[in-house]
């Protein structure tokens, strides 16, 4: 049963927990759903994850290729950027820009989603939960081919259960192509930032981790808040203003000497958690049963996602005991292996 402890197992499937599940999408008995969800979520997660420390490359490409992620996935197979009445939402009437075919507010909001909730959040906290294998690939070449064929099987899911769920709708060609000209360059621009080569800023200070979770509650909060407003004129600003904040702040914190393990579990957590809360603004359906249904499956999953979180937290806590219990050469070299773990790009 060791294939139970493997992170790529682990990746695989909490990449849609998270981005699908801890959200509030789907009640507790779809949970089943995980398993196709994981062809299109868990393989791109692995993917992204791996091709990204294969490369020995950090952060700025993991996101650059979440980003990709997004658009792939709601450019190119759900096409919700341009369906102007994708689930009978509306989503593109406010903030309209008629010449792209999209609302602004949407895309935004969405692409942000795919970024730190199905990329990002997922990556952080299996790789916090390996400490000793935090930045290296998992995976050999034969398996990397695996989840590359996995990934394309479920585009092709993913393409084919929404194009009749949402109106038999079809971007246009030259949305289409913008769309497929942009992933290839946002990949190609990810593989090829350089590594880093100062993975400190000397008297840097870094607050506390919970300062940390702290800041990111607020921020992915703030950003949750103006994506639902409906008012373009605040959404765009708000989701903007939120981001850029959530990054500068990291970024800069990242760059301490003082930046731990636990700084970068507290920035998953931080968005794992918003997740948890927002998923009990998501709506409850109608009626005393699916009212029910609803409040038990967000309580389940907010549960879920604090054990995750604690279980995470003490691995971390275990990997630093060890190496204060373990001999000066060891210590040694962990500090030799590991001086990039200050940094956020790594």
């Amino acid at each position: 049963m060791r294939w139970r402890r493997n992170p790529v197992v682990g990746l695989f499937f909490l990449a849609p927990l998270i981005a699908e599940f801890f959200l509030g999408d789907f009640p507790i008995y779809l949970l089943p759903l995980i398993l196709p969800l994981s062809l299109w979520y868990g393989a791109g997660a692995v993917m992204i994850r791996e091709v990204t420390r294969r490369l020995d490359r950090g952060w700025p490409t993991i996101l650059l290729l979440g980003l990709a992620f997004g658009v792939a996935e709601e450019g190119l197979l759900t096409m919700s950027l341009f369906n102007p009445d994708y689930a009978d939402l509306r989503l593109l009437d406010s903030g309209h820009i008629a010449a792209l075919g999209i609302g602004l507010p949407w895309t935004i909001f969405v692409l942000s989603l795919h970024v730190l909730w199905s990329v990002a959040a997922p990556i952080a906290l299996i790789e916090e939960a390996q400490p000793d294998r935090r930045t290296t690939p998992w995976l050999s070449n034969r398996a990397l081919t695996v989840i590359g064929v996995l990934l394309v099987l479920g585009a092709g899911v993913t393409f084919a259960t929404n194009y009749p769920a949402y109106g038999d709708f079809l971007a246009s060609p030259a949305q289409l192509v913008t769309c497929a000209v942009i992933v290839a360059a946002l990949v190609a621009l990810a593989v090829n930032l350089p590594r880093s080569q100062s993975p400190t800023t000397p008297g840097r200070f870094a607050p506390s981790a919970w300062s940390v979770a702290g800041v990111v509650l607020v921020c992915a909060g703030a950003f949750q808040v103006a994506g639902h407003t409906g008012i373009a004129w605040v959404a765009v600003p708000g989701m903007v203003v939120s981001l850029a904040v959530l990054g500068a702040s990291v970024a800069w914190w990242s760059r301490s000497a003082e930046w731990t393990a636990n700084h970068r579990l507290a920035v998953a957590a931080g968005l794992v958690l918003t997740y948890t809360w927002r998923a009990f603004f998501g709506g409850y359906g109608t009626g005393a049963g699916e009212l029910v249904v609803s409040l038990v499956s967000y309580v389940v999953y907010a549960i879920a996602a604090v054990t995750i979180l604690i279980v995470c937290s003490r691995r971390i806590g275990r990997a630093a005991e060890e190496i204060r219990t373990s001999s000066p050469s060891a210590r040694r070299r962990h500090r030799r292996r590991s001086p990039v773990d200050a940094t956020a790009p790594r």
